[in-house]
């Protein structure tokens, strides 16, 4: 008996599959595994009810898109084309008349002349006060809520708020400013800040640093806790100074970060309008007078609606090309670090 049972045995144990054995015929394989390509195995009707409630869900956003993006956006490029007064029904179409009228306007060069400046000194300074305060803030864990919170709140108040209260700062006679030059020896620089022409901008501009860049503070910092650290630390033994871990350690891993924080105040520098409007209105002169400020005088002081429209179209174009770029650029980092 035992010489029957122990060739079927072998048989038996032969004819089982190991674990790199090939799949015996007639076995099929589960469908939508194909080489690059990834299926659903549920039913037809399962994705079909799938895809209608995807629908459902992304439907309100795209009836708020329609509704306050797309309409706005034709409307204001037909109102370019025109010339509408804000009361005539049928307004007379002038093609690119209001554009010609653009290139040929001083107080439109001079506003653009602002806006540079404003771009300039508006993305530079917040980026370097923030990343100083980053770096400073980065090595303490005692009291970072606090410092954060204190920095971080000239952000998120409104702005009329802070309009007002730097108005009465750059008062001439009781403003805080020049009572302070004055306390101190330097009573000769005290000025009218927001009534001189020379110094106007730049009042305002400096109002705008101080509420920028607590926010670029706190995006900074917490891109630096993601630093390597063992890196920077090997870097300073190795003989690496403070300026030499920051550009050539710390910047290229926060670089992703670093940019979307320069695409933001760059945009904002286009379209700056709040703060000025509220502090100066474009005023003294039209020395702070920026293309927001004066497609809105455009529009609503002076009755040119497709004026101010075409102006605020050639905003949005000046400040798109640098949103596409620094997103670009922004993305390839990222891809970069990830190694991807």
């Amino acid at each position: 008996m035992s010489g029957t049972t122990a060739p079927r045995a072998r048989a038996d144990s032969g004819a089982l599959p190991g674990p790199l054995t090939a799949p015996r015929p007639g076995v099929v394989r589960p469908a939508g595994r194909r080489r690059g390509r990834i299926t659903s195995d549920a039913p037809a009707f399962t994705r079909r009810a799938q895809a209608r409630l995807g629908l459902l869900l992304v439907a309100p956003l795209m009836v708020l898109t329609v509704v306050f993006f797309l309409f706005p956006m034709v409307n204001a490029i037909w109102y370019a084309f025109v010339d509408f007064d804000g009361l005539n029904p049928a307004p007379p179409w002038v093609g690119f008349g209001n554009f010609t009228e653009l290139a040929r306007d001083p107080d439109v060069w001079a506003a653009f002349r602002n806006n540079i400046i404003w771009i300039v000194i508006g993305t530079i300074a917040p980026l370097v006060i923030g990343l100083m305060l980053a770096l400073l803030m980065w090595s303490v864990r005692r009291g970072t809520v606090t410092y954060r919170v204190a920095f971080f709140m000239p952000y998120v108040l409104p702005q009329v708020a802070v309009g007002v209260v730097w108005g009465w700062i750059y008062a001439p006679t009781r403003g805080w400013l020049n009572r302070t030059l004055e306390a101190v020896g330097l009573g000769g620089l005290a000025t009218g800040w927001l009534g001189n022409p020379d110094t106007a901008l730049y009042a305002v501009l400096g109002t705008a640093i101080w509420m920028t860049s607590g926010f670029v503070f706190i995006i900074l910092l917490a891109a630096l806790r993601n630093v390597d650290t063992e890196i920077v630390e090997a870097s300073r033994l190795d003989g690496a100074n403070a300026l030499q871990r920051l550009w050539y350690i710390v910047l290229p891993q926060i670089m992703p970060v670093f940019l979307m924080v320069t695409t933001l105040t760059l945009i904002g520098g286009f379209a700056v309008f709040d703060i000025i409007f509220i502090m100066t209105g474009g005023g003294p002169a039209g020395a702070t007078d920026v293309l927001g400020t004066v497609a809105y005088s455009s529009a609503f002081e002076l009755s040119r609606i497709s004026y101010g429209t075409a102006l605020a179209l050639v905003i949005t174009v000046l400040a798109i090309p640098f949103a596409v770029w620094m997103n670009r650029l922004q993305r390839r980092l990222s891809l970069q670090g990830t190694g991807a």
